[in-house]
């Protein structure tokens, strides 16, 4: 699904990134690599394959767009180093673009490291009228992209049928993206007349109709 904010074009795509058409920027929030051999290591059966998936999605996101640069919006390594870092590792040497890191409470890997992959490291980051954080802030006169709440939204049907659906979820100055990593659980928030929600399904982006 194709919006505009402030006059400029940003794709919503159904793994949870945006791209930024006028910067040819790719923005992904909440990949938290590392999580699933987390799981794996404290006993929790998980696939091993499950370690894989988020560099599929990486993969193909940006062979869909081809963008110069990728903004994580934070928290993109789940914790400590381990085996998933060495994936990490190797990925952001098989791709030409661009890195940047706007820092997130779970990132706590020191910054030399991500500085040896050529990433760059940044508390926040404006760009024209856009604010890049992590966790959702205010600022006047500027529209913020975030991540951090991994937003979720509840569907009512007919009956008693319930849906439940990562979303983006876009308020008059702000846009949380959903979680872009696997196994990282949404928050459902419920929208006010001023909110405008894009559920995502396999198949694609989706506005949802707030009563």
């Amino acid at each position: 699904m194709t919006i505009k904010i402030n006059n400029h074009t940003f794709e919503l795509h159904q793994f949870g990134a945006i791209f930024w058409e006028e910067k040819n920027m790719l923005l992904i929030s909440d990949v938290h690599l590392g999580k699933v051999a987390h799981f794996r290591k404290h006993g929790m059966a998980i696939p091993n394959d499950a370690i894989f998936e988020n560099f599929v999605r990486l993969n193909d996101v940006v062979d869909l767009f081809k963008p110069k640069t990728i903004i994580f919006l934070g928290d993109l390594f789940h914790s400590k180093i381990n085996k998933e870092w060495e994936l990490f590792a190797i990925w952001t040497k098989e791709i030409s673009q661009e890195i940047i890191l706007v820092e997130g409470n779970h990132d706590i890997i020191a910054n030399y490291n991500y500085e040896n992959l050529n990433i760059k490291i940044f508390s926040e980051l404006i760009i024209d009228t856009f604010l890049l954080t992590h966790h959702p802030t205010e600022k006047d006169s500027f529209f913020n992209f975030c991540g951090h709440i991994h937003p979720g939204i509840k569907l009512k049907g007919i009956g008693r049928q319930y849906l439940n659906l990562s979303c983006f979820f876009q308020k008059p100055n702000q846009m949380i993206l959903p979680a872009f990593g696997e196994f990282t659980g949404n928050f459902y928030l419920v929208p006010t007349e001023n909110d405008l929600v894009y559920g995502i399904t396999k198949d694609g982006v989706f506005e949802v109709l707030i009563n």
